[in-house]
């Protein structure tokens, strides 16, 4: 399964859902950001110790590669990420997800052979998936305008924030009525109120 889209679409939120539910379903899964596995293999190629580290990896069933292009790789990292890919061809499966398209994955192989390998053998038997939507944390960090509760008629609403006071004074409590009959909307996350 390939997962690809601009950073803050949800890719590896959605690679994480389908990998917990291959957990629930009794499947090892190893969940790895690329840069992070490639390293280890990449120090476990200097201690010539790769075979040992690749056939620990295949105790896991399913490894998902998270943000896989972000790093611009050097030629031993990107030896030992093809190498990877290479041993898990048809016999285990991975989960990668990028914010390269496969044009451009050039920058992770450097070389054009390679670039074309990797590709192949993850696209063979593959999902893909495109996010092609805007960016969550984007979206969300923008400023949203308060919601306007619309006055009930026959009664003005009180100043400032709509929240009980939770010291309540004998006078203070008839100034709470309003907000103590108010209740959160199911926005809590933007603090909208409703009656």
């Amino acid at each position: 399964m390939l997962a690809f889209g601009l950073p803050g679409v949800g890719k590896s939120h959605a690679m994480c859902a389908v990998s917990h539910a291959l957990v629930q379903a009794g499947h090892s899964v190893l969940y790895t950001p690329a840069y992070a596995l490639v390293q280890e293999l990449l120090s476990a190629k200097r201690d010539l110790q790769l075979p040992r580290a690749l056939r620990k990896l295949d105790l896991f069933e399913v490894i998902l590669l998270d943000d896989l292009g972000y790093v611009q790789q050097s030629p031993d990292e990107a030896e030992v990420l093809f190498t990877l890919l290479a041993e898990r061809y048809e016999r285990r499966s991975v989960m990668v997800t990028s914010n390269l398209v496969f044009s451009q994955w050039d920058r992770i192989f450097r070389d054009q052979m390679a670039t074309a390998a990797a590709i192949d053998r993850l696209v063979h038997h593959a999902v893909i998936l495109e996010f092609d939507v805007p960016s969550y944390r984007t979206d969300r960090s923008r400023p949203t305008p308060p919601a306007a509760v619309p006055p009930t008629p026959g009664r003005r609403r009180a100043p400032g924030p709509l929240v009980p006071n939770p010291h309540p004074t004998e006078a203070g409590r008839g100034a709470n009525k309003r907000s103590c009959r108010r209740r959160r909307c199911a926005c809590r996350s933007r603090g909208h109120l409703t009656c």
